[in-house]
């Protein structure tokens, strides 16, 4: 039974609390859009049209409303920033980025997320933004333990803003940890893929080639065959697959 003096004493505790009697950070998040091909992991970039940081190319991103939840922020940026043809995107929170220093106008907290492409979704959602760059993504390390990645643009290296460098850091890192127990891999191909192109997005990610022999005996345990082939000119037609648990 709810004691009433006890809820009295909280009313009158939330009637009398000053909620500026602490300094608040904003909250803001940040998207890194990915996927792998031409031999690289990709990401989705804009330059800066302001300060701070003017010039520099950044992620897709922005302050969460007082209203928002970190989901609907996320959802809202996607759609003015980058376009309706995310509109199903599923993003993944990734990490909290919260260094001290990270945004020169304030204490700003970003909680960044990444959605995995296939090539051709990636590529008709930059050709359909003329503000969006493909930049590929240098990653100067091995394993799971770098920080910052290097970006380059059709012309050559470019800038990034803010700590985004170091969230498509931890994005690529992630994704390495992550690619033996969950669908990320797949979500970077199309519904039907060959054992090749199911390699190739591995080497990619990982950042260093794998043996062609075992990586099919493990890659039997995910995949099923389609019944479909492959056209290859020259070649013998390839098998398609798709994801196991996939109807």
């Amino acid at each position: 039974m709810a004691d009433p003096t006890h809820d009295q004493q909280a009313a009158a505790f939330l009637e009398a609390y000053n909620p500026e009697a602490f300094d608040r950070p904003s909250v803001a998040i940040d998207v890194a859009i990915l996927t792998a091909a031409e031999g690289a992991m990709q990401a989705l970039v804009s330059q800066r049209t302001e300060h701070p940081e003017l010039g520099r190319w950044a992620l897709p991103g922005g302050f969460v409303g007082i209203d928002e939840t970190l989901e609907q922020a996320v959802r809202r940026t996607l759609t003015n920033k980058v376009g309706a043809r995310l509109a199903e995107a599923a993003p993944q929170q990734l990490y909290t980025f919260a260094a001290l220093d990270r945004d020169p106008r304030m204490r700003v907290i970003s909680v960044a997320h990444y959605v995995l492409l296939p090539p051709d979704d990636f590529d008709a959602v930059a050709a359909s933004n003329s503000r969006l760059l493909k930049a590929t993504l240098d990653v100067p390390w091995d394993g799971l333990e770098g920080t910052d990645i290097n970006a380059h643009g059709p012309d050559g290296p470019i800038e990034l803003a803010f700590d985004h460098a170091a969230i498509l850091g931890v994005s690529i890192a992630r994704l390495r940890g992550r690619l033996d127990y969950t669908a990320d891999a797949f979500e970077l191909l199309p519904p039907s893929f060959t054992l090749r192109a199911l390699q190739q997005v591995y080497e990619i990610v990982l950042g260093r080639s794998v043996n062609k022999d075992s990586f099919r005996r493990s890659a039997a345990r995910r995949v099923t065959a389609t019944g479909a082939r492959e056209p290859t000119p020259g070649h013998r037609p390839a098998r398609l697959y798709r994801r196991a648990d996939k109807s």
